[in-house]
């Protein structure tokens, strides 16, 4: 995200004496743990229908539980931590999600599945509120732009390790020799044998009591926030969703968050139904490759906003998304290998590449798909006067598009087939694409033709 994405906050610290890079380092860490917990449903989906024997509708519940969860806890996770402070609000959340991951872990059923998801979203989207401002307090204001940075770059790097911490469970559990393994004999005895992808939840269980050990002991600076930043009450929120400018970038919120969990969540079932790629190996590693290349094109996008207006870096990054969907969706395989995840870039950046065969297109979808959240919610932002506390949680809100998107693709996939499905989302793109048009912010991304123009006058 870029700096224009979150409201600034103030603290107590001295300015440049009393920074905690610590306290940076544990932030950053937590935005690990938020990706890996985050963006592992995609790459089990086939596993689940599998084992399960669910359709396309009800697997899609799973990431639709999860992200409702965020739609749900977003702005009264914001007012509880007006009340309770940064610590608990983070404590609380990775008990949470602690409850969910232990839950499936040793009831390894759909119905616990979606109880579960929707806990451990819960729990994520009160971690979303809480460390974005200690970020800014923690590495100081004049650092929180790279710090941010930072943070979207180590985000998109848990999302493209962990379909590798999945790849080795499925792999290695049940095989003959494989007991020998540390990890793997002792999973072995946690996991039943037809299951082996649950081991990773067993993992995040793990991780999250770490995490909050590792909480309970740190000493946490005091944030202090001016009151156009605070969260504000319900009356503020309502107030603000009579705003015409409000709603139309809650949508893009809620479009982006649909494509992106639109694509992440189906790649995997994708290749296999059409092309017959492994899931567990090509697909999982295909889900990988769209994070990282997000991770990539994030960088690259935050480049291209150092020249180009954000409006134009947006219009151009989703006509190359969706030029790599038609690709991926209506190429050979190994076109889609590529493009899907390239989507994922173009959410980020332009890198219109046409490879030759469904197993490019699809990772280039995530590559294209990297500069959207951070334009949009710069955008989002600059566009209001005040109550930016208040309008980033409806913005946050919108993330609940991860929830209903996915579900709705599901839903069209089950009637008419996978790929038809998938076409809804040409709608969200075409959504996303329509605020590169009509956007008209208060306060354009400052260029270095704009600084320069400004130093000579």
């Amino acid at each position: 995200m870029n700096d224009n994405a979150s409201p600034p906050a103030s603290s107590h610290f001295p300015p440049a004496s009393r920074r905690s890079p610590g306290m940076v380092a544990l932030v950053l860490l937590t935005f690990f743990v938020i990706s890996l917990l985050t963006n592992i449903i995609g790459p089990l989906v086939p596993d689940i229908i599998k084992s399960f024997e669910l359709s396309l509708t009800l697997v899609a519940l799973l990431p639709f539980a999860f992200f409702i969860a965020y739609g749900v806890m977003s702005v009264p996770a914001g007012m509880l931590l007006e009340r309770c402070r940064e610590k608990p609000v983070m404590v609380g959340a990775f008990a949470l999600a602690f409850v969910g991951a232990l839950l499936f872990s040793t009831l390894p059923r759909y119905p616990t599945a979606i109880v579960s998801l929707f806990l451990i979203g819960a729990g994520m989207a009160a971690l979303q509120v809480a460390i974005n401002p200690l970020l800014r307090v923690a590495g100081g204001e004049e650092h929180y732009a790279f710090n941010s940075v930072l943070a979207q770059i180590i985000f998109g790097g848990a999302s493209f390790l962990s379909p590798f911490i999945y790849t080795y469970f499925v792999r290695n559990l049940g095989r003959p020799g494989s007991e020998t393994k540390p990890l793997i004999g002792l999973m072995s005895k946690l996991v039943p044998p037809a299951l082996p992808w649950v081991a990773v939840y067993w993992i995040f269980a793990a991780l999250v009591v770490v995490m909050v050990v590792v909480l309970a002991v740190v000493r946490f600076p005091v944030v202090v926030r001016k009151e156009e930043e605070r969260a504000g009450a319900w009356a503020a929120h309502k107030e603000l969703f009579k705003n015409r400018t409000v709603l139309l970038y809650f949508l893009g919120i809620f479009a982006y968050v649909g494509t992106e969990q639109g694509v992440a969540n189906w790649i995997s079932q994708f290749l296999l139904a059409y092309h017959k790629y492994d899931p567990q190996t090509v697909g999982a590693g295909k889900v990988s490759l769209f994070w990282g290349l997000m991770t990539v094109g994030g960088i690259l996008g935050l480049i291209l906003l150092k020249f180009l207006d954000s409006r134009k870096v947006l219009l151009g990054f989703t006509v190359a998304a969706l030029v790599f969907l038609t690709l991926a969706l209506f190429g050979p395989g190994s076109l889609a290998l590529v493009m899907f995840p390239l989507v994922g870039f173009a959410a980020s950046v332009m890198w219109p590449v046409i490879g030759s065969l469904a197993l490019v297109m699809f990772p280039l979808v995530g590559f294209a798909a990297s500069v959207m959240w951070p334009v949009i919610f710069s955008l989002a932002l600059n566009s209001v006067s005040s109550r930016h506390g208040s309008f980033s949680g409806i913005l946050c809100t919108g993330i609940v598009g991860g929830a209903l998107v996915p579900l709705l693709i599901g839903r069209l996939g089950d009637a008419f087939g996978l790929r038809q499905g998938l076409l809804v989302l040409y709608l969200t793109l075409g959504y996303i694409l329509s605020i590169g048009i009509w956007a008209r912010p208060l306060i354009a991304n400052e260029t270095l033709a704009m600084k320069k123009k400004g130093e000579a006058a």
